[in-house]
């Protein structure tokens, strides 16, 4: 099991370690300042982005060894006169996502409101992504909870293939490019969003991709997480069936898929809309090792009594391995488990509330 988590939160980023085969607080860095996604690379890198509000997004990047460096942050290019109609705005709003790009120094950033960036350059520079920009069907990407703006919460790059590329958005649903995002077509059949009115029910645009997971060694084995359901792909996203068995609610936001065993992911259940909150005020964490067929609810270690709990999209983080998880929530509570979820510990520690929980790469 990797020796190092990466806990983004509402004021800092905290850098979580084993020690004496206890897990505790190594470092802190940001102190204060929101941190809305985080990558460490295979070589040891780790990139951090900040949401400051008024001072706008940053991004900041750490060498192994070294110390944290600020880099230039993704930016769109000035709002042409043609686009006056455009619902979007053409600013940064915040850094979403950050994913490797499986080649040397690429990286790709999700943002909102909808943008997706690359850097060939470990983010020394970012150049947006203008084919998924400019399409028109962008104009009708929805908000993230009705009022904000639209999201790419999920970029994954089939490792066989960096020129493979699957972004999930909400409200927008699945999009695929096979030419390194030369193009883009939606896919996603299968889905349907229960909030939409029932001409728009199956309409692939109108799906609510909370997050997107895929399995490491069978990339085309995809898992998701809807605003009304999980389901799962075995053919790379183009089709999807819903698991009906999930189990104690198919509500939530994160999902995280086994590496190498394409039947096994793990889900974090809440109670749904109106309040959003761990189901019946007990912590759980859902796993299927079957393809979806059936469920487990796992709760060793984990609150059940008054835990009000909310996991989000980027929380929730499996390693390498895909014995060690590790999920942190809305109230500042973080666990770990080092046998696939069977059974969790808590470092001593109260957090901020989590954004993004990382593990450092293998």
């Amino acid at each position: 099991m990797a020796e190092r988590i990466y806990v983004g939160t509402r004021k800092g980023l905290f850098e979580v370690a084993r020690r004496n085969r206890a897990w505790d607080i190594a470092a802190v860095h940001f102190l204060g300042d929101p941190v809305s996604a985080v990558l460490s690379d295979a070589a040891g890198t780790l990139y951090a982005a900040l949401d400051l509000g008024h001072f706008g997004a940053k991004l900041w990047r750490r060498e192994a060894g070294g110390a944290w460096r600020e880099l230039p942050a993704p930016a769109f290019p000035p709002k042409p006169a043609d686009a006056g109609d455009d619902p979007h705005p053409w600013t940064l709003g915040k850094i979403w996502a950050l994913e490797p790009g499986g080649v040397p120094g690429r990286l790709w950033a999700g943002t909102m409101p909808g943008g997706l960036f690359r850097s060939d350059d470990g983010g020394e520079s970012w150049a947006l992504n203008e084919p998924l920009w400019r399409m028109p069907e962008r104009r009708q990407w929805l908000g993230v909870a009705g009022g904000e703006q639209p999201g790419i919460s999920t970029v994954l790059v089939d490792p066989r293939n960096p020129a493979d590329i699957r972004v999930g958005v909400s409200t927008a649903g699945v999009w695929a490019s096979g030419d390194e995002g030369a193009s883009w077509r939606i896919i996603n059949r299968g889905m349907y969003n229960e909030y939409m009115p029932p001409e728009r029910r199956e309409d692939p645009i109108a799906q609510d991709i909370h997050q997107l997971a895929r399995c490491r060694a069978h990339p085309e084995i995809m898992w998701c997480q809807h605003h009304n359901g999980v389901f799962r792909s075995e053919d790379g996203g183009e089709s999807w069936r819903e698991l009906a068995a999930i189990r104690p609610s198919k509500f939530g936001f994160a999902v995280a898929a086994h590496p190498r065993d394409p039947l096994t992911a793990w889900f974090v259940p809440a109670a749904k809309d109106e309040r959003r909150v761990a189901v019946d005020a007990r912590l759980v964490v859902a796993r299927t090792r079957d393809g979806g067929a059936s469920f487990e609810v796992l709760s060793r270690g984990l609150p059940q009594r008054h835990a009000y709990d909310l996991v989000w999209r980027h929380a929730l983080a499996v390693d390498g391995e895909g014995r060690g998880l590790a999920f942190g929530s809305t109230t500042g509570g973080l666990w770990i488990s080092e046998d696939g979820g069977e059974s969790w510990t808590m470092p001593e520690a109260r957090l901020p509330p989590v954004a993004v929980v990382r593990f450092a790469a293998a």
